[in-house]
C-alpha cells in the first residue's frame, strides 16, 4: 500500500515509517528536516506542512499524522493547522483506507503546555469530523493518544532521575511507551483495523486510571 506519513525524520514518525517498510509498504514521508535514512520504498519530501507547497500524492491509502511541535509558540499552528492542511489534501479521494492522527494523552487531561494540549484536543476533534466524512470511501479515521514515550523530545525528563522517579510514580505500569510500540499500534489501526472508526485510542500505561483507594 501506499502510506504518507508526516513528521518521519524522528522519534514516533520514524518508528512508523520503519515499520510499513518493513512489511513491504511504500512510504512517503514529509517532514521540514532531511530524510532518516535512504531506504527503497521511501521518498522522503522535505516540507513544513503549515507553509510549503504540498506535493501532488495521488493514490495514498494510509495518511497518518504525526507531525508535531510542543510549546513552541506555534503549537496550534502547526499541530493542528498544518494536520488539517495534510489532511484535506490527501484523505478524501477513492483509494483512501485509513487515515491516523498521533494525538497525546494531554488531549484528555489538559496536563501540559496550554497551547499543546489544545492543539491535541482540537485533534481528537477534528478527527472524528474526517471520521464522519470520510466514511463514505468505505475508509476508517481514528487517533492515537500517547502518554510518555521514550523519545529524544523527553530527554530533559528521562536523565533526570528526581523527575523521572516522580514521572513513574504517576501510572499504574511503572515504564513509558516506546516509539517501536507507538508504531504497533499505528500499523494496526491503519492497515489492519476495518471496524474502528472515530476513536481516541489511550496508551498511557494507566496514568489516567491511577488511584488510591483510602479507608
Amino acid at each position: 500500500m501506499k502510506i504518507v506519513i508526516t513528521g518521519t525524520s524522528r522519534g514516533i514518525g520514524r518508528a512508523i515509517a520503519e515499520k510499513f517498510l518493513s512489511c513491504g509498504h511504500t512510504v512517503v514521508g514529509i517532514d521540514r528536516d532531511e530524510a532518516p535514512f535512504a531506504c527503497k520504498g521511501y521518498t522522503h519530501v522535505r516540507a513544513d506542512i503549515l507553509t510549503d507547497a504540498l506535493p501532488a500524492l495521488p493514490g495514498t491509502e494510509i495518511l497518518i499524522n504525526n507531525a508535531g511541535v510542543q510549546d513552541s509558540g506555534h503549537d496550534i499552528d502547526v499541530n493542528l493547522k498544518g494536520t488539517i492542511r495534510v489532511t484535506e489534501a490527501y484523505a478524501f479521494q477513492d483509494a483512501v483506507k485509513s487515515v491516523l492522527f498521533i494525538a497525546s494523552a494531554s488531549a484528555r487531561n489538559g496536563a501540559e503546555f496550554p497551547e499543546y494540549a489544545a492543539s491535541k484536543g482540537g485533534m481528537v476533534a477534528y478527527m472524528k469530523n474526517v471520521a464522519l466524512r470520510i466514511a463514505r470511501f468505505g475508509a476508517t479515521a481514528n487517533s492515537l493518544s500517547p502518554g510518555g514515550v521514550t523519545t529524544p523530545l523527553n530527554d530533559r525528563v528521562m536523565r533526570d532521575k528526581t523527575l523521572w522517579d516522580r514521572i513513574m510514580a504517576q501510572t499504574l505500569l511503572p515504564k513509558w511507551a516506546s516509539a517501536e510500540e507507538i508504531a504497533e499500534w499505528a500499523y494496526f489501526l491503519t492497515a489492519v483495523n476495518r471496524s474502528m472508526t472515530a476513536q481516541d485510542l489511550l496508551i498511557d500505561n494507566g496514568e489516567q486510571a491511577k488511584a488510591e483507594f483510602i479507608w
